[in-house]
C-alpha cells in the first residue's frame, strides 16, 4: 500500500511538472499572418508574421506541425536570447502556449518597422 501511494505522488509530481506554468508566458503575441512551407508533400515547417510588443516580426516554427495556425493572440515567453560580439546580433526562440495548453517553439527569423 505505501508503495502504491508513493507511486502516484510521483506521478502526480510529474504531471504537475509537465503542465506549462502560465505565469511564465508574459509576452503578448498576436500572429496576424500564418504559412506552411512544404517540402516532398508535407510540411517542413510554419512561417508566422507577428507583432512583439509593438514590433512586426517573423518566426519560424521548430517543430513540423502539418498545419496553420490559427490566427490571434497568444501567450509566449522568451526561451532563448543569445547575443553574438554585441548587443546588435541575437538568436531568440520564443514559445508560444497554445489554447490546450501545448506549447510550440518558434525561431525570430525578421524584423520590420
Amino acid at each position: 500500500m505505501k508503495y502504491r501511494v508513493t507511486a502516484a505522488l510521483f506521478l502526480l509530481t510529474a504531471l504537475i511538472w509537465a503542465v506549462p506554468n502560465d505565469n511564465a508566458f508574459n509576452i503578448n503575441i498576436h500572429v496576424s499572418a500564418t504559412q506552411m512551407v512544404r517540402y516532398d508533400n508535407s510540411a517542413y515547417y510554419q512561417k508566422l508574421t507577428v507583432t512583439i510588443e509593438g514590433k512586426k516580426c517573423e518566426l519560424q516554427s521548430i517543430d513540423r506541425p502539418n498545419a496553420l495556425l490559427t490566427l490571434g493572440d497568444y501567450k509566449a515567453k522568451l526561451v532563448k536570447d543569445q547575443h553574438g560580439a554585441g548587443e546588435y546580433d541575437s538568436w531568440r526562440i520564443y514559445e508560444l502556449l497554445l489554447p490546450d495548453k501545448k506549447t510550440r517553439k518558434f525561431l525570430l527569423l525578421g524584423q520590420f518597422e
